[in-house]
């Protein structure tokens, strides 16, 4: 009889566990598109590798990994201590919100204080929808997973209603949709002819700061003997209610930040569409990244690679969209059966014997 039996892997075998998810994806993946009548390999090839060749697909490769990098190194604050904000997306949508609201009011003005007045403003908007659950989990004790998700709805329906209303473009004919922003209030590009801009390089900077607090700060001990041992953490004096509030209000301002990078960057403006999933596909990053910041950048840019191929294979090979969120979502299915073996071994055994 084949049992599992408690083990912790060496960490080797830890490192490769993304490894073998990302080559079981593919795998999987290419049963899928078999089974949709496409060419397995040709897709393949189409979403991981044809964007590596190409000049613009590569610098686009920038763009889509940051907000995923800057969200995903939030969630792995809360995520390694038991704390699960599935809600970033709404954190992503209020941070937009309350970032291009503050453009908006400075529209037509020059100055360098707006960009950083719009991030402090998406940070505070990120932060603010976080509490929501924070609150209710630490008066309440309410589930956080099932109160952030649900304020994600909330948080589209209200995007499209200030886009309609008082956000309106007054001159955009009556489309939902703000003012393009000004100058002052969008992301200084810093390559020429693409749209690689300044939050790229900040996102990097966070991924440091993250790695730094999390390995040689008191509060990143904290985290992970909340995650490891909750009773353990109680008896040393760390407060749950407060470690909840704290990695609920990280994670919920750095993907405001991300939100406000999108919309000043790439989008320019607010706009119903705005929220793409990079919230929900933060989450895969940070499991596929170890809940490492550093590990974190490099998975970033794998989802990334998916996003910006599966996009590709869509068009060429006229794949649905739900098949690549299917294959996007086989990533973190394949991560988590791995991890398994991470923690487990199978043993042979005898049954009923203990």
């Amino acid at each position: 009889m084949l049992t599992l039996e408690p083990h912790r892997a060496g960490p080797v075998k830890q490192l490769f566990t993304p490894v073998w998810a990302i080559l079981a994806t593919m795998l999987a993946g290419g049963l899928l598109f078999l089974l949709l009548g496409k060419n397995p390999v040709e897709a393949i090839r189409i979403i991981f590798v044809d964007p590596l060749f190409d000049p613009f697909s590569r610098s686009e490769l920038f763009i889509k990994a940051a907000p995923l990098a800057i969200i995903a190194t939030g969630l792995s604050f809360g995520f390694r201590a038991g704390v699960w904000n599935i809600g970033a997306e709404g954190q992503f949508i209020l941070g937009a919100i309350c970032g291009g609201a503050v453009g908006l009011a400075f529209y037509g003005v020059e100055g360098v204080y707006v960009l950083p007045l719009m991030a402090l403003a998406g940070m505070a908007g990120g932060f603010a929808w976080a509490m929501i659950p924070a609150l209710l989990r630490t008066r309440f004790n309410a589930n956080e997973i099932l109160v952030s998700l649900m304020l994600v709805y909330v948080a589209t329906l209200l995007l499209s209603a200030l886009v309609s209303g008082p956000l309106r473009d007054p001159d955009g004919f009556n489309f939902p949709e703000s003012r393009q922003f000004h100058d002052s209030a969008t992301l200084p590009i810093l390559i020429e002819r693409t749209r690689i801009h300044i939050g790229i390089p900040i996102a990097f900077l966070i991924s440091v700061g993250a790695w730094l607090i999390l390995q040689r700060h008191v509060f990143g001990f904290h985290i992970k003997l909340m995650g490891a041992a909750p009773r353990a953490a109680h008896f040393a004096g760390v407060s749950t209610n407060r470690m909840v509030v704290l990695c609920l209000g990280i994670s919920g301002a750095l993907a405001g930040l991300a939100g406000v990078f999108e919309a000043a960057g790439p989008v320019g403006q607010l706009v119903p569409s705005l929220p793409t999933g990079y919230g929900f596909t933060a989450i895969i990053v940070a499991f596929l990244g170890r809940l490492q910041p550093l590990g974190i950048l490099f998975a970033s840019f794998v989802l990334a690679l998916t996003i910006i191929g599966g996009e590709t294979a869509q068009f060429s090979l006229q794949i649905p969209a739900a098949a690549i969120s299917v294959f996007q979502g086989m990533l973190l299915f394949f991560l988590l059966a791995f991890d398994i073996f991470t923690r487990f071994r199978i043993r042979r055994g005898v049954a009923g014997v203990a």
